[in-house]
């Protein structure tokens, strides 16, 4: 008996000792706005294995005798609340009470709508420009700096780190959207799916990524997986003079049902007659399904399928002249038609995607999910063609009559510039401009009415009635199917494994449409310009102006296809593999990609001016073989205080675009080309305590072997022994950028209801070499180059908005569900995009490649000094309000965007049109100022968004 009493005395001392030495985190998490209980959310201590879940009363508890001990960081999650990171510190024999814990519900599906709606027209317009769409940093973070650029510097042009989208990946359940075309993703293909685009995770630059190796400017991973929303449906109505004028929206999520069913499905409508700038009529839906069947504990089967056919009136960049006689609303591609706005550049998009995943739980520890895609569908954009041409007979002669003016009301030889280009105006002269001022202001736009005279007038109609104007379609029509397999498995409590392999096969049809004869009875497909100058009123018959060889002098209709027509096939396989390994101290990944790109063209006209296999048939196949890898660290100084490092070398297979140098009359392939490099550098301090968050980075991203291509019309090629003018094809290889700079984000929660908030980037990016750079034309004899045969472009700043942006702002969020923001942002060393020929020997030369007797260094270093735009100031307003009427929540939210009707340019580009010496000064020195000077695209003056919604 007293051995027992012994033994029993000594194990319960011992136990004793064991609990008393156990640390023990525990808490109730509870709904910030209603004060409930939330259940199921996921509780953690960051870079461990330890882990709870809270009960049905919103209860948690965490405890053990070897939990890490000092300061940690706790992890509270629960899909649709914004996630917490706490400080704690954990010491053995001590109970952390943590009640309550709040959680704030996930706005940031209405934060993105603020974003995505701010966007410029350019922005939009992925494949036209080359602007960083930072919508797809919206939900991607709580970094303050990523929200700054999200949603107040997006509307500047501003590119974080100066990068280009496609620069970065884009992944819908784990399949690449970026478009082989340009490289970008292009968000138009589901745009208004606002509601199912809030499940997102993104990985800045190249840091770890379960899904995908990336790029230096980060991958996005959007989740439209119908078990992953939250149950419940919300209704909303939204008003802005931005982009559109109006969007009704309407989604529905069942949440997994006990059946193992899930679905989700939203539609929208966006609207509008015009947007903000004059004449860009807006008109979108969008369509949204998705079912998931949970087939057991181990599988489970996904579709999801959205369609968003959009249609959007275009507008262009003005030249200063316009912009001071009509403001920065004028768009010259629209008219009066009948009453209405018609604008000749009309964009549309119709490109259904349809995808099925298979989620696979192998192990309990190890996942494989697997992807079918399917996207199919038209992208086109409308202009007006101005070559029509009638086939006649002259002195026995056959030629080709026709060749319309420009028919545009900001046509340069309409403007008051035009009438003063002589170096001493008469009277006669200021007169004319006077007239063509007046005519402008008070006009300005495109006649309509005149297009269709000229069409079918009685001297047209006893010449045959083919038209002289037309509307053109450029369309591509893409069918792109992808598959690939994820895999992720956790090898201990420290090692997680991620790999993945993708596979995409493209079909690209490519060709001119003809959609509007505008009256007449045909269109003679040829190219009336071939061989011939601007200018010209007649060309011989001939081959070279065939369009296609094998169907000469075609009389084409509404709906055919003409001018071009080509298919582009493309198939991408790659792969890549990825370490991440979490210690205490310090967490670390490292990762190797690899992929094969080939492409090939295959034309089906024979172009006059490139007969035979130079046009028609296939041309010869580019193989790209690339591989990158990348690694970095965290190190845990403490759970307040981190460093991390993020390093890659990776390459990539250029773009179609830039791989073809005519892609849509002949085979030619660029000279020269190269799998472009990218290294990539980014150090990283981080502070987090419960007041203050804060991140201080300095990168460093280097390029070499970039491809560009450039389209434009030319009166300066020098060194032919002519004067010689062509509309070319600007072909530049080899070109290097380097990117450096620095990056600040910091918020502080200075009370329970006030938030402080800041951000900072500062960044020079330029070209670090002069690239090669070559013309091709249809009126040149093969490749043209000059002098050494580069552009002189080392140390020009690489255009694509300011490279410094700075803010300040605060956020109150009163208890009673009344919030308002105010953000002052300032931006500073924003650069023109200059012309690259002029920075050629061309610029120096005459016809025959002699240098100009009047030449003057000093001159000519002031006359090529790139342009650096004004700086500016932009103040915005956010606020919002919400009700909780039983089960719904009721509220709206506004936006007022550059308060102050701030004016400021964003973005423009040098004109190619002159680019020599003489000819750039003489304009330059022009008494009515500049004839072909720079255009510009110009920022938004106030402007407001309004939005309300019902949630259920």
């Amino acid at each position: 008996m007293k051995k027992f009493i012994f033994t029993f005395f000594t194990l319960f001392v011992a136990t004793s000792s064991l609990i008393a030495q156990e640390a023990v985190v525990k808490g109730r998490v509870v709904d910030t706005n209603s004060s409930d209980v939330i259940p199921d959310v996921n509780v953690s201590i960051e870079s461990s294995i330890y882990s709870a879940e809270t009960d049905a009363g919103g209860l948690f508890l965490i405890s053990g005798t070897d939990l890490p001990q000092g300061e940690q960081v706790l992890l509270v999650n629960k899909q649709g609340y914004i996630a917490q990171r706490i400080p704690i510190t954990i010491q053995n024999g001590n109970t952390l009470n943590l009640d309550p814990l709040l959680l704030e519900l996930d706005l940031t599906e209405i934060e993105a709508q603020i974003g995505i709606i701010s966007l410029s027209d350019n922005e939009l317009d992925q494949d036209d420009g080359t602007s960083f769409n930072t919508s797809g940093l919206l939900q991607a973070s709580r970094d303050a700096f990523l929200n700054a650029a999200a949603f107040d510097f997006s509307a500047t042009f501003f590119r974080p780190r100066g990068l280009d989208n496609a620069d970065g990946k884009l992944l819908i359940n784990g399949i690449e959207m970026n478009k082989q075309l340009t490289g970008r993703p292009q968000w138009s293909n589901w745009g208004g799916l606002n509601d199912v685009q809030r499940n997102r995770e993104f990985s800045m630059g190249l840091s770890a990524n379960d899904a995908s190796f990336g790029g230096v400017a980060g991958t996005t991973n959007i989740i439209m997986r119908a078990s992953q929303y939250r149950q419940g449906g919300r209704v909303s109505f939204a008003s802005s003079d931005r982009s559109y004028r109006g969007r009704i929206m309407g989604t529905y999520n069942s949440g997994l049902l006990q059946s193992g069913w899930a679905y989700t499905f939203s539609i929208a409508r966006r609207f509008g007659e015009e947007g903000y700038q004059d004449g860009t009529a807006y008109d979108a839906n969008s369509f949204f399904v998705s079912v998931e069947k949970k087939i057991n504990d181990d599988h489970s089967l996904n579709f999801t399928g959205f369609y968003t056919p959009n249609r959007r009136g275009r507008s262009t960049a003005i030249t200063q002249e316009m912009r001071d006689l009509k403001g920065i609303r004028y768009n010259p591609n629209w008219g009066d038609f009948d009453g209405d706005k018609r604008n000749s550049r009309v964009r549309e998009i119709e490109e259904p995607v349809f995808m099925l995943n298979h989620y696979w739980n192998i192990g309990e520890k190890t996942t494989l999910n697997s992807n079918l895609a399917y996207q199919f569908g038209k992208s086109g954009q409308t202009r007006i063609d101005n070559g029509g041409t009638r086939l006649v007979t002259i002195d026995g002669q056959e030629s080709y009559i026709g060749g319309a003016r420009n028919p545009f009301g900001n046509y340069y030889q309409r403007l008051p510039s035009y009438f003063l280009r002589d170096d001493n105006p008469t009277p006669y002269d200021y007169q004319q401009a006077y007239l063509a001022q007046q005519d402008f202001i008070n006009d300005g736009q495109l006649d309509w009415n005149s297009l269709y005279f000229a069409n079918t007038n009685a001297t047209n109609v006893a010449n045959g009635g083919n038209s002289i104007y037309a509307i053109q379609e450029d369309r591509t029509d893409d069918s792109q199917i992808t598959i690939n397999s994820i895999l992720n498995t956790q090898v201990s409590d420290n090692i997680i494994v991620n790999a993945a392999i993708n596979y995409r096969s493209l079909k690209s049809e490519n060709f001119a449409e003809l959609t509007d004869l505008l009256g007449g009875t045909g269109y003679l497909d040829v190219d009336f310009f071939a061989g011939d100058d601007e200018q010209a009123q007649e060309v011989t018959v001939g081959d070279i102006a065939q369009s296609d060889l094998r169907n000469r002098n075609r009389i084409v209709q509404e709906g055919d296809r003409y001018k071009y027509n080509y298919e582009m096939n493309a198939n991408v396989i790659s792969g890549f593999a990825q370490g991440q390994f979490k210690y205490q101290k310090v967490d670390f990944y490292a990762a190797l990609s690899g992929s094969n790109t080939t492409y090939q063209r295959n034309g089906l006209f024979e172009n006059g001016n490139y007969p035979g296999a130079a046009s028609f048939g296939e041309s010869e196949q580019l193989s790209f073989t690339n591989f990158g890898f990348k690694g970095g660290a965290t190190y845990k100084v403490s759970g307040r205080h981190l460093i991390d490092v993020n390093l890659g070398s990776y390459s990539k297979a250029p773009s179609i675009r830039n791989s073809f140098s005519n892609a849509r009359i002949n085979n030619e392939t660029v000279f020269g080309l190269e799998s472009e490099k990218v290294n990539s550098l980014d150090i990283s301090y981080i502070f987090r305590s419960p007041i203050v968050k804060a991140r201080l980075t300095g990168f460093y991203t280097g390029f070499k072997d970039k491809t560009d291509i450039g389209f434009y019309f030319t009166e300066n090629i020098s060194g032919l022994g002519l004067e010689q003018d062509a509309f070319v094809q600007e072909v530049m290889t080899g070109i290097d950028q380097r990117h450096v700079g620095a990056e600040l984000g910091i918020e502080a929660q200075v009370t329970p209801t006030i938030k402080l908030k800041g951000a900072a980037s500062m960044g020079n990016y330029t070209f670090s070499n002069n690239p090669n750079l070559y013309l091709t034309s249809d009126d040149l004899d093969g490749r043209v180059t000059f002098g050494d045969g580069t552009s002189k472009l080392k140390d020009y700043h690489v255009a694509g908005g300011p490279e410094r942006a700075f803010q300040v702002g605060f956020e109150y969020r009163d208890p009673n569900f009344w919030w308002v923001g105010v953000t002052g942002n300032y931006f500073s060393n924003a650069y023109i995009d200059v012309n690259n020929l002029a920075r050629t020997s061309n610029f120096t030369s005459d016809f025959d490649g002699n240098t100009f007797n009047d030449y003057d260094e000093a001159t000519a270093r002031e006359l090529l000094e790139q342009e650096q735009f004004d700086n500016y100031s932009l103040v915005n307003v956010v606020g919002g309000k919400s009700w909780k009427i039983d089960s719904y929540y009721v509220g709206f939210f506004a936006t007022i965007n550059n308060v102050f009707n701030q004016e400021y340019t964003t973005g423009g580009f040098e004109q190619g049109r002159k680019t020599n010496f003489r000819d750039v000064q003489e304009d330059t020195s022009l008494a009515g100022g500049r004839v072909f000077g720079p255009r510009y695209f110009f920022g938004y003056g106030t402007t407001y968004y309004l939005n309300l919604y019902v949630r259920f």
